[in-house]
């Protein structure tokens, strides 16, 4: 445990020394003392901590694997609140699969070949949205589908169904939704 800790104390201060400068998956990798869950540490970083650490999905000229923190000033972030006897039920009526890929505890995970597959608990409804930490809401993902899952359902929209959402609305709802898509993909 102290371990974790200890690297999620490096990045956080490597994060905070590098203020608006790109940094790679290989650089965190190595600044957390090479561990394999390095990326879990972000993830912690981003909702225990609150820092917004940016990604792909979040900036359209980000790729794959680079990650960015532009304010160094975090935003309030959610508690952790799942107990451990929540987890053990919601993994154990999942099959201690993933709900998203399939991907069984402990095998070498189908689309990542370096790894074994490490379950974490995933809400449906994220907690920004309003979603809760019954287990009606949570359910079982491996840390790869997991990734990036933050704030998105597990069904997305046809695109037709999206505009149609759009379009239904309020005009100040439609404006937020313009702010995002300049933020994600800001004039060249």
């Amino acid at each position: 445990m102290g371990s974790s800790k200890g690297a999620r104390a490096k990045l956080r201060a490597h994060f905070l020394g590098n203020i608006g400068v790109i940094l790679t998956s290989d650089e965190l990798r190595a600044v957390s003392g090479g561990i394999s869950e390095w990326a879990r540490r972000v993830r912690e970083l981003r909702n225990e901590e609150g820092f917004r650490i940016l990604t792909h999905h979040d900036r359209s000229d980000l790729r794959p694997g680079e990650y960015l923190l532009e304010n160094p000033k975090p935003v309030p972030a959610f508690e952790r609140a799942i107990s451990k006897e929540t987890r053990a039920y919601v993994l154990d009526r999942n099959g201690f699969t993933c709900q998203q890929c399939g991907a069984v505890a402990g095998e070498q995970h189908p689309y990542d070949a370096t790894r074994k597959t490490r379950l974490q608990i995933g809400h449906v409804i994220d907690k920004s949205q309003g979603g809760s930490d019954e287990p009606g809401n949570l359910r079982a993902l491996c840390s790869v589908c997991n990734e990036g899952a933050a704030n998105l359902t597990l069904d997305r929209p046809s695109l037709h169904k999206l505009l149609v959402q759009v379009r239904r609305a309020t005009a100040q709802d439609q404006l937020e939704v313009l702010k995002w898509l300049r933020t994600k993909f800001p004039p060249a």
